[in-house]
């Protein structure tokens, strides 16, 4: 079965975007690691703001994954975009049990807490960046219980980040 992974940015003081919505404070001055994981996925999960807010990028892409968009209000239908509405966790589990490399759980943080409470995430790789933001939109809000992990591994790289990386127990 493919594995559903998060990974993602949060500031040291657990942002993973700034209050006005930035990213600009993410590092993207070396690979982090990015260039293994891209080759380890073939399919990326995404919400709706975050879909919108990529799209709209210039200059700015992902590799060419299959992609699953979260939203019951969008309407996209194509080869490479999928939307999927209503009742997640049976159309989660269907994708997760076709054939393929694993999943890529990108964001934003509604679709982050939906999937930790359905317990749908099998590991986390979290890239904190030494920077505090103040203020912002913290990884994770109104998670329900307790959710243990078990530290895999920890990188540290000469910029002062540092990636962590979690397995569900």
């Amino acid at each position: 079965m493919r594995k559903i992974i998060l990974n993602l940015a949060v500031s040291l003081d657990g942002f993973i975007e700034g209050a006005n919505g930035e990213f600009d404070w993410c590092f993207v001055d070396q690979d982090y690691g990015m260039t293994d994981f891209f080759n380890r996925i073939d399919t990326i999960f995404i919400g709706r703001k975050s879909y919108e807010l990529i799209s709209s990028m210039e200059g700015r892409s992902f590799p060419t994954f299959k992609s699953y968009v979260f939203s019951n209000t969008l309407d996209i239908d194509n080869e490479e975009i999928t939307v999927i509405k209503g009742d997640i966790v049976p159309q989660v589990i269907e994708i997760k049990n076709q054939k393929g490399k694993d999943i890529w759980l990108f964001g934003g943080s509604n679709l982050l807490t939906d999937f930790i409470n359905f317990n749908l995430v099998d590991e986390m790789q979290i890239s904190i960046h030494p920077i505090l933001l103040g203020q912002g939109k913290p990884l994770f809000l109104n998670i329900e219980g307790r959710k243990k992990w078990v530290l895999k591994n920890v990188k540290t790289y000469n910029t002062g980040l540092v990636q962590v990386f979690y397995e569900k127990t």
